[in-house]
């Protein structure tokens, strides 16, 4: 049997650290262990009744077919409309793509526009597939590191050192992934006032948890905040995250049409159309009642305060409380050079993570894979009876650390 040869693409791309550990919980619960899972981004609230009503009637009406390569024009008029009521943005229905999910998009975009060696600036922590996607895609990825003392965001100074004749992209992530970390209206104005600065510079941002934001936080995306820089901007956004969708896989975005021109080229030679289904879906999730929104997040605000707080309560973590998403993103200096119960050495936070899930079975994901460490990411997007069991046996296991 001949030996088969990877691309140099596939060499230079790691897989998903945060699917990974999803993965491994799950291998441990089917083996019988209690693990408690905090790695997945993914809500536990259900899909609300009108959106899968919506699906079942589309199935009924006999929508099952293909559907342009990047999405019906119904889905398209209810992007538009979101964006004029939530951001104050103005597109048309050509200015829009619609992808199975958030992840598409973004790869679309860099695909239909990075060569060799152009650079995306990435502020760290970062989710883990930024800088993967855009290295996949030919592209050289920029890490500018964003620490906790200045509350995980990018400030203007780091970011004009970070452009160079060679930078193509920017992505802001509000709120983040890992980080939970949101950007004001003058700290996006800041930022905006460096990039008007630099017409090379291209924008993506990544609004995916726009709706989750806590304490009256007041959201802003950048293109709304600088006119200026909306003829290079591509906001993104999904149903995943607020509407409990992250299985219906629907993503998109709106930006120049040149731009959506190209992404739509590319869509129609990789994935051709998101599921018909789930577009049908997401024009009722758009289009329909929004109260529910609020009240989710509420709940969420509710765990990522329980979260804080225990995690503060553990020798050795420091947790910062952030503006927005389901994700806390605690350091865990403080226990660096101490060895477990186990006999595990702590010298990393991905020892950390590791001596974690096997001495009290709970799953976190290590911060070298955000960009940033020591730290690691927890995911509250889970009731507050397991968040409560997980901070027990985490402050139990930094208790025992030595």
């Amino acid at each position: 049997m001949s030996e088969l040869y990877l691309s140099d693409a596939v060499n230079r791309v790691q897989p998903s650290a945060t699917i990974a550990v999803s993965n491994k919980a799950m291998e441990l619960k089917r083996a019988g262990m209690d693990v408690i899972g905090l790695g997945a981004g993914e809500p536990d609230f259900d899909t609300p009744d009108n959106i899968k009503e919506a699906a079942i009637q589309a199935i009924k009406d006999g929508k099952t077919k293909y559907t342009p390569v990047d999405g019906i024009p119904e889905l398209k008029e209810a992007i538009v409309a979101k964006f004029a009521r939530d951001n104050g943005l103005t597109y048309k229905p050509s200015q829009v793509t619609v992808a199975p999910g958030g992840k598409p998009i973004i790869f679309n975009a860099f695909l239909a526009t990075l060569n060799e060696g152009d650079e995306v600036i990435i502020p760290a922590p970062y989710w883990v597939s930024y800088p993967e996607m855009a290295i996949m895609c030919g592209g050289t990825p920029v890490s500018v590191e964003c620490g906790p003392n200045q509350n995980y965001k990018m400030t203007p100074e780091a970011l004009e050192a970070a452009i160079t004749p060679k930078t193509k992209w920017l992505i802001l992530n509000s709120p983040s992934n890992p980080t939970g970390a949101a950007y004001t209206k003058d700290e996006l104005k800041a930022l905006a006032d460096v990039l008007v600065k630099y017409p090379q510079v291209w924008i993506l941002t990544d609004d995916m948890y726009e709706h989750l934001v806590y304490d009256d936080f007041d959201y802003w995306t950048i293109a709304q905040v600088e006119p200026a820089l909306y003829d290079r901007t591509l906001t993104m956004n999904g149903v995943s995250k607020a509407y409990a969708m992250t299985g219906w896989r629907i993503g998109y975005a709106a930006g120049p049409e040149k731009l959506i021109g190209a992404m739509r080229k590319v869509i129609s030679q990789t994935t051709s159309n998101p599921c018909s289904i789930s577009q049908w879906a997401s024009v009722e999730a758009l289009n329909g009642p929004q109260d529910f929104l609020k009240t989710r997040a509420d709940a969420f605000k509710t765990r990522r305060d329980l979260v804080v707080a225990g995690l503060n309560k553990c020798e050795g973590l420091h947790c910062p409380t952030p503006e927005g998403a389901f994700y806390v993103y605690p350091s865990c200096a403080g226990v660096i050079g101490k060895t477990s119960p186990g006999g595990k050495l702590i010298e990393s936070d991905e020892d950390f993570a590791t001596a974690l899930l096997e001495e009290e079975q709970v799953a976190v994901v290590f911060g070298a894979a955000f960009g940033m460490s020591p730290a690691f990411r927890v995911s509250y997007a889970t009731s507050s009876d397991v968040l409560e069991k997980a901070l027990e046996r985490i402050q139990r296991f930094c208790a025992s650390l030595k």
